[in-house]
């Protein structure tokens, strides 16, 4: 499967005009491509959308290729976007949760992608007396985090 992402990941950035290189290694559960370029803004976009949508192209067109037996999930950080957004998003959820336990008032987060829902959700889900929860649909989907009510 390496090779068929390889050759997605060139033909991509290739079609993009975009120069560059990338790393790719191997996980139990996944491929983590990391991009290296000057043009990062490009391919990270406003709030990490391109870089999101980049990562489903490359993961429907691997699917295709190597078929569903083969296939393991590519996830795509370009210039360490990806890690620096999931430290700063444990560390605020971490803050939201002290809030709520504090204030005993819920939080209703700002609308954001699945993935960053799902750290928010890991990280508060590890916090004693705070629970969070997403309501909303699409773009509008986002986070409320709410004090654990004792019975």
């Amino acid at each position: 499967m390496e090779n068929q992402l390889s050759e997605i990941l060139d033909n991509l950035l290739g079609m993009l005009l975009l120069e560059g290189s990338y790393d790719i290694e191997e996980a139990d559960e996944n491929f983590a491509v990391s991009i290296e370029t000057k043009d990062a803004g490009r391919l990270i976009g406003v709030r990490g959308e391109s870089l999101d949508g980049l990562q489903l192209l490359v993961n429907q067109m691997v699917a295709r290729k190597v078929g569903e037996e083969g296939f393991k999930r590519v996830v795509i950080d370009v210039e360490g976007w990806r890690k620096q957004k999931e430290e700063e998003l444990v560390k605020s959820a971490e803050s939201w949760g002290k809030q709520v336990l504090e204030t005993k008032k819920e939080i209703e987060l700002e609308p954001m992608s699945a993935w960053q829902r799902r750290i928010v959700h890991m990280t508060i889900s590890e916090m004693k007396g705070s629970s969070s929860e997403s309501v909303g649909e699409g773009r509008d989907r986002h986070i409320v985090i709410k004090p654990v009510q004792k019975s």
